[in-house]
């Protein structure tokens, strides 16, 4: 088995149990990077957050082709391009590559820091994983979550070839264009907040 193929297992058993972790506890959200599950549906000060919102369900596998979804259809062109450029590529090499958060509204932005500032106890805690909507690049259509494991090491790896540069080094599932294609990728920021 190559190393791909058995961090691919180790994700998918990982995101299993993650949701069977989820079912059991109210109201939690965790975001491991690949997988953002909920046990209960998040809200905002408006209602539910849906896929209107940018919302990717659970267990979802998006493709950076389903451009009818909001969270990638709202995505900036040439970013949304240089994924699905990426993605052709990494199949090639037998890497499955999914989108598991793309562009959001500022409210399911603003859902995800207020869930993770009651998780992790403070604002200043909670901005070391999630930004503000003011600041996200989600919100601004400007950053693409990938999963699985394997595929964030390969776009890792492969992905300035196209302009996408992990940006935080504390997300290794998160990419932005940050450079010319075949350029070179900035030097990551620790987290979120820096």
């Amino acid at each position: 088995m190559n190393t791909f193929t058995s961090r691919g297992a180790l994700a998918a058993a990982l995101t299993l149990a993650t949701l069977a972790l989820a079912a059991c506890a109210p109201a939690v959200v965790a975001v491991t990077g690949t997988v953002q599950a909920t046990a209960t549906p998040l809200t905002s000060a408006d209602g539910a957050i849906t896929e209107d919102d940018g919302f990717i369900s659970v267990g979802d596998s998006v493709s950076a082709f389903d451009e009818e979804l909001p969270a990638i259809a709202n995505l900036d062109p040439e970013l949304r391009a240089a994924v699905q450029a990426a993605v052709t590529a990494a199949e090639s090499d037998g890497v499955v590559m999914v989108v598991s958060s793309g562009w959001r509204s500022a409210a399911y932005q603003q859902a995800l820091l207020d869930d993770a500032v009651a998780r992790y106890g403070s604002l200043e805690e909670a901005r070391k994983r999630v930004s503000t909507p003011e600041l996200s690049r989600h919100v601004t259509g400007d950053a693409v979550d990938i999963g699985y494991t394997d595929a964030d090491s390969w776009l890792s790896q492969h992905g300035a070839r196209y302009g996408l540069c992990q940006i935080y080094a504390n997300e290794m599932w998160h990419f932005e264009l940050a450079t010319d294609p075949g350029g070179v990728c900035p030097e990551q920021k620790l987290d979120a907040a820096g």
